[in-house]
């Protein structure tokens, strides 16, 4: 059997093994997060929690996300790849919408954490630091800047006859190597939402020493232990995506080895299924 054969074999079967768990993690990820959307917005009890408007928010980011998803699975049922190596605006527009959904949800993990830590800390002045208000106004902003952060970078991919849709500015390319990946898409979300789920959940182990209802310690506690669980899913899902796209980055295979470039593509789709799951919702 010729190495051109089994590149093909290789490469078609990544074309169906996205089809089938692109649909698969769409329907769970459409399911998950409507229900999520669902709880947070409708019951009287989550309305005013901070901690379920941060949930919210990256529910709405998940499922934009999901659609996002499946229409490049059906590109690639339709001409065996998503096409983003066909055209320079799809190139980048893929990227930039991406990357804003992406970064969204890992952020808003963070501030889930974040906020159960404030919430359930036994000191009163530090429980009052945050507000439903507060955490609106952060929220807003944070993903104002991700989305102009995503359009900036974004705007650096273009095609390229035989990489396909790449990083073609330099800087781009040291700064997404260095810095995104790295550091704002990987070790400081990674480390903050760890961090602090870790703090919280220490302090809903002492919370029966507070004066609070029986209702509103085991919310507490239940919410806490939400969270750290989406944590630990999020850090185990996410590390082996970003190592990838940061080797990916610095080395792109050219479609002139197709054997490299088939492993290559293969090894993307099943990284990039694991890291999806991460949009399927609590």
């Amino acid at each position: 059997m010729s190495s051109s054969s089994v590149s093909d074999g290789i490469l078609n079967f990544a074309k169906q093994y996205s089809i089938y768990t692109g649909c698969i993690t769409f329907s769970f990820g459409v399911i998950g997060n409507a229900l999520n959307l669902l709880v947070f917005t409708q019951l009287k009890l989550f309305r005013t929690n901070r901690c379920a408007f941060y949930i919210t928010i990256e529910s709405l980011s998940n499922l934009i996300y999901q659609f996002f998803s499946i229409s490049l699975t059906i590109l690639t049922s339709i001409y065996g790849d998503d096409t983003t190596g066909r055209s320079s605006m799809w190139c980048k527009f893929r990227y930039i919408l991406g990357q804003s959904c992406s970064l969204t949800n890992f952020y808003m993990i963070c501030f889930s954490a974040v906020d159960q830590f404030f919430s359930t800390n036994h000191r009163f002045n530090i429980r009052q630091m945050c507000t439903l208000k507060l955490g609106r106004y952060f929220a807003f902003i944070l993903i104002c800047f991700l989305i102009i952060h995503s359009i900036a970078l974004g705007s650096s991919y273009n095609v390229h006859p035989t990489l396909g849709c790449v990083l073609s500015n330099y800087v781009a390319v040291q700064y997404s190597t260095y810095f995104l990946y790295p550091i704002f898409g990987g070790l400081l979300p990674i480390v903050i939402a760890s961090a602090f789920s870790i703090l919280a959940y220490h302090n809903v182990r002492h919370i029966v020493r507070r004066q609070l209802p029986i209702v509103r310690r085991k919310l507490d506690k239940q919410i806490t232990a939400m969270v750290l669980m989406r944590v630990i899913v999020f850090v185990c899902l996410l590390l082996p995506f970003i190592i990838y796209r940061i080797y990916a980055i610095n080395f792109p295979i050219s479609q002139s080895m197709p054997m490299a470039y088939a492993i290559g593509r293969l090894l993307q789709t099943i990284l990039l299924s694991i890291n999806n799951i991460n949009y399927m919702g609590k």
